[in-house]
């Protein structure tokens, strides 16, 4: 029944979320989750839909990609899931290793890597437009003077 929710909800052809509701939901257009839930599908039989001991359908990969997105983006707890997806605890908790596991698998090489010369120019340059010459790494602010700094940072 939560799958049925889920894809009436956001996947189906005439679902009740638009595409900007999706976007604001998930955090990602649709195409790039539809995208993402083939890529993971392809290299981790995880995520593909199987029967469970009773012969019933297990989590759909659409359920196990959303338990798992949300995790991440909303900072949800694992036990918070059954409420609204209907999985447990401990398969949110596998199913966002898998899902983990599974990008740093299909994406390390491209989007994963250490930055080349060319991406730190680039970053560089964004920086310097923002005000922020010579600019590597996080901004911590500590060279900065702040005059309504809080006392207790001070």
């Amino acid at each position: 029944m939560t799958h049925a929710n889920l894809m009436n909800n956001y996947f189906d052809p005439n679902s009740v979320y638009t595409e900007e509701d999706f976007r604001c939901s998930f955090r990602m257009r649709r195409h790039v989750f539809k995208r993402l839930l083939c890529d993971v599908q392809q290299v981790n039989p995880y995520f593909q839909q199987k029967r469970d001991r009773a012969g019933r359908p297990s989590f759909s990969p659409h359920q196990k990609v959303t338990v798992a997105l949300q995790m991440i983006a909303y900072g949800s707890a694992a036990d918070s899931m059954d409420e609204t997806h209907g999985v447990s605890e401990s398969t949110c908790l596998d199913t966002l290793q898998e899902f983990c596991d599974t990008i740093v698998q299909l994406y390390k090489d491209e989007y994963l890597r250490e930055p080349n010369q060319k991406d730190m120019n680039r970053l560089l340059r964004k920086a310097e437009d923002l005000g922020f010459p010579g600019m590597i790494g996080s901004l911590d602010c500590m060279h900065w003077d702040w005059k309504n700094c809080p006392t207790g940072w001070q």
